[in-house]
């Protein structure tokens, strides 16, 4: 059964830091594109990053430029998200998400994914 598991979210405090990993069971996350999203009540889906099965091509939202950085270690069948200078507006459930249609460069479209996870909890607040 394929499984992403998101882990790493909790409470921070503005201008405070986490890294979400988003880590893979019964399949191997170097074949697919992985993607992190957001969802925040009452906002739609932001594809927040996304990178390539070699790690050598990442998009990111304007929203989070500069301040998050994705990486995967494929060894460890692992992505990860380094969010540094969080804000209020970055709080919502994080997912990632598995794309095994390979492209050239990955999609922040949420349609371009099939695997998806079931989300941790990011909260930014004093």
């Amino acid at each position: 059964q394929l499984q992403l598991v998101e882990s790493g979210g909790g409470l921070v405090q503005p201008g405070g830091s986490l890294r979400l990993s988003c880590t893979a069971s019964g399949f191997t996350l170097e074949r697919y594109h992985i993607g992190w999203f957001r969802h925040a009540p009452g906002k739609e889906r932001e594809g927040v990053s996304c990178i390539t099965t070699s790690g050598r091509r990442t998009d990111y939202a304007d929203s989070v430029k500069s301040r998050f950085t994705i990486s995967r270690d494929n060894a460890k069948n692992t992505v990860y998200l380094q969010m540094n200078s969080l804000k209020p507006e970055d709080t919502a459930v994080y997912h990632c998400a598995a794309d095994q249609d390979i492209q050239f460069m990955c999609s922040r479209m949420a349609q371009s994914y099939e695997y998806w996870g079931q989300g941790t909890q990011v909260i930014v607040s004093s």
